[in-house]
């Protein structure tokens, strides 16, 4: 009984001991744990906003390409923005009495009244006599018009506006190349106007080819470049081949107008000797 409560006891104090080892052990392991737990910390982070910069530079190089070819909205607004105020809403009826509308852009303004290019295919019934009326509007507000002069081959009309004073667009000139993105704009749309985008296809002679959607509020509209200069004027009917698309269409550069419809020197444009007044 004796040897047997000397081993027990000898074995508890052997349990005790390598309890304690253990235990001193693991509070160790612990506070060592616990002590570079911050510092490992902040290095996992700095590792994951590092990986997370990189992943981000990765996406943006990927996007960039389509960055270059398609607008991203505030560019779409900025256009909106700057063509604005220099646009307004054709609306008048076609040879069936059916609704025929456009859009039309101011090339010169003075304190009484403002000249606007328009498309001859949204007013050519206007151009007879008798024949509808025609009204141009900005919003909600109709302004009395004259529908000075037109000519159907490049599809373009002038209209002489009442009133003066309004902001016009310039003509950026017609040195495009094919790739090159521009913007059609209408009078239409809840901020003033709307706008499509597309490339220029080809370039000629004869105008611009591009793909930007034309719908009927757009014709006669400016086409724009991203600072909102005039590269040419929207169309749904010129032809120059003979053939239209709906896919692709033409549109007349703006030196067919000063060639045609308007007097273009050094100063601003003029309604020139050109000029046959019809029913506004």
């Amino acid at each position: 009984m004796l040897a047997f409560a000397v081993g027990a006891a000898f074995s508890g104090a052997i349990l005790y001991s390598y309890y304690e080892f253990k235990k001193d052990t693991t509070e160790k392991r612990v506070a060592g744990f616990i002590e570079g737990f911050g510092q490992r910390f902040d290095t996992s982070l700095a590792i994951i906003d590092t990986e997370t910069n990189n992943g981000r530079a990765e996406i943006q190089k990927e996007l960039e390409p389509l960055r270059k070819t398609r607008a991203e909205g505030q560019t779409l607004e900025s256009v909106i923005k700057k063509v604005e105020p220099s646009t307004f809403f054709v609306n008048t009826l076609d040879e069936a009495g059916q609704p025929s509308v456009g859009s039309a852009f101011a090339v010169a303004s003075d304190g009484a009244q403002t000249l606007l290019l328009a498309s001859y295919n949204t007013v050519k019934a206007a151009t007879r006599q008798p024949g509808p009326v025609l009204r141009v509007r900005k919003g909600n507000d109709e302004i009395k018009s004259t529908l000075w002069t037109w000519d159907e081959s490049t599809d373009l009309a002038l209209i002489v506006l009442a009133k003066g004073g309004v902001p016009t667009l310039s003509f950026a000139g017609d040195q495009l190349r094919p790739g090159e993105r521009i913007f059609a704009v209408s009078a239409l749309g809840g901020a003033g106007g709307s706008v499509t985008q597309g490339f220029v296809a080809d370039v000629s002679s004869s105008g611009l080819q591009h793909d930007a959607a034309v719908g009927q509020a757009f014709q006669g509209g400016p086409l724009v470049n991203s600072e909102g200069g005039v590269v040419a004027v929207a169309s749904r009917s010129y032809a120059p081949l003979g053939f239209t698309s709906d896919q692709v269409f033409f549109a007349p550069f703006g030196r067919a107008a000063c060639e045609r419809i308007l007097r273009c020197g050094d100063g601003p444009p003029g309604t020139g000797d050109r000029g046959v007044p019809a029913r506004g």
